[in-house]
């Protein structure tokens, strides 16, 4: 965005707040000022100086890792909430906030098709997983949780927190949950929960639900969904087969979890957690006297296992859903499928260019890529060259490490050790990524051919 579009959002936030204002008129003037108002000005140039040691990563050419940007209603709207400050724990702190919560959820909700529910927002994905998981545990005591190799590394790390026995399962070449291994651990016994991931977050692969929910019924067992990245590609009208079909089946689920901060356009940090039986709000319950006094309603303080919640992530949500409401066919899944767009002409454009060996096609908007080299190590090392050479030109990458054997199977002429090979990886997240795809390729050629030269 230039600055002009961006002076010109800020200005919005005046008109706004004095309609705020306006609704406490009534109360008596306050004359005391707020402690250093006079340095204020000094500190803030301060701050904006400190703010300019960060990659553009609102810029089309941050094509990196995930990070983008809240929309101009999510900033405005969050930071008009801010002059309230309310906390979304007790409805006596989030009049407002707590309803919008309730409603900014209930939208999610009904793009995996429940309109039964019970959920509410949290700081992010790992708080998410972790509430869900908290109660997998508790329905299914002591019975051991599954969840994909490639799944976020968070999840063993939540059940060593949670005291669940874990156990991960092997990935495919695609990095998809195998579903021989996940039958073969169902059938030993003892599963209470699988998780399945829809977009992982290294490689954006979808695992395959619609098998994983079959597996699992037969044997008893939960499922839960990770879907704190990929979640709202469900919107999308550009999935492919497989990956639709996961992601209709979201409907059938125990939970699922789903970061609005990713690709949501909310600033950090705003996470969701969703149940489709609003029954398991028995195991939140509890009793907090010096809290829950103004309301017999159920307060969201009393289904989450946070107290203090910021309400303005809640008003942020509610007035991006105003905008732009999270349904099929509209403006923002129009966005989704810019994204995907965007990573399939990318890896159409690298996968015809002889200078790189490209990963499978994107299923979502993540693609891997490495330089065409003769071994593993030259191939992680000119990776390296290239990422460093893209981001003098100002186009920002990111690395992975792709373990040995899966690096085989995608490259069999290549040849490789035991050592993982660090490749490159694009996260094109922004819709108006696909209108600078050809520059970013260009850019990424330019960045090979100077690392070549150097080598």
């Amino acid at each position: 965005m230039n600055r002009r579009d961006e002076r010109e959002i800020q200005q919005l936030l005046g008109p706004a707040f004095e309609r705020l204002l306006e609704g406490f008129e009534q109360l008596p003037a306050d004359e005391t000022t707020p402690p250093g108002s006079a340095r204020i000005p000094a500190v803030l140039a301060e701050v904006a100086e400190r703010l300019h040691d960060n990659y553009p990563y609102a810029h089309p050419l941050y094509a990196g890792q995930m990070l983008k940007p809240p929309h101009p209603v999510a900033r405005l709207a969050y930071a008009l909430s801010m002059w309230i400050n309310p906390n979304n724990h007790a409805l006596d702190g989030s009049r407002a906030s707590s309803p919008m919560e309730r409603e900014a959820v209930a939208d999610l909700a009904a793009m995996f098709g429940w309109p039964q529910h019970l959920g509410h927002l949290c700081s992010g994905g790992t708080m998410a997983n972790l509430e869900a998981l908290w109660v997998a545990g508790r329905l299914r005591p002591g019975k051991i949780l599954l969840a994909s190799e490639d799944a976020h590394y968070t999840h063993g790390r939540i059940s060593e927190v949670l005291g669940i026995p874990f156990e991960p399962v092997p990935a495919d070449d695609l990095g998809r949950m195998r579903l021989d291994a996940l039958e073969a651990k169902l059938e030993a016994g003892h599963v209470g929960t699988v998780v399945a991931t829809l977009g992982t977050t290294g490689y954006g692969s979808v695992d395959r639900l619609p098998q994983i929910l079959e597996l699992a019924g037969r044997h008893g067992a939960r499922v839960h969904v990770d879907a704190a990245y990929g979640g709202y590609f469900g919107l999308s009208s550009r999935l492919g087969e497989e990956a639709r079909a996961a992601f209709d089946r979201l409907t059938d689920v125990d939970s699922v979890v789903i970061d609005p901060h990713k690709h949501g356009l909310q600033p950090y940090g705003c996470g969701c957690v969703l149940f489709r039986d609003p029954a398991v709000g028995r195991i939140y319950r509890h009793d907090s006297p010096y809290t829950y006094f103004t309301s017999d309603d159920l307060h969201l303080g009393e289904i989450s296992l946070e107290c203090s919640r910021p309400g303005s992530s809640a008003v942020a949500l509610w007035a991006t859903h105003r905008l732009l409401p999270p349904t099929h066919g509209g403006e923002f899944a129009a966005g989704l499928d810019r994204c995907l767009q965007a990573a399939a002409r990318l890896h159409g454009i690298l996968a015809a260019d002889d200078r790189y060996r490209t990963a499978p096609a994107p299923v979502l908007d993540i693609l891997i890529w490495a330089p065409h080299c003769n071994d593993g190590e030259r191939t992680s090392i000119r990776s390296q060259a290239i990422f460093d050479a893209a981001a003098r030109k100002d186009l920002h990458l990111a690395l992975l490490k792709v373990p040995a054997a899966r690096a085989r199977a995608w490259w069999p002429g290549l040849e490789i050790g035991d050592a993982p090979v660090t490749c490159l990886r694009s996260v094109l997240m922004k819709p108006e990524h696909l209108d600078w795809v050809d520059r970013i390729a260009a850019l990424i050629g330019e960045a090979h051919d100077e690392a070549e030269a150097a080598s």
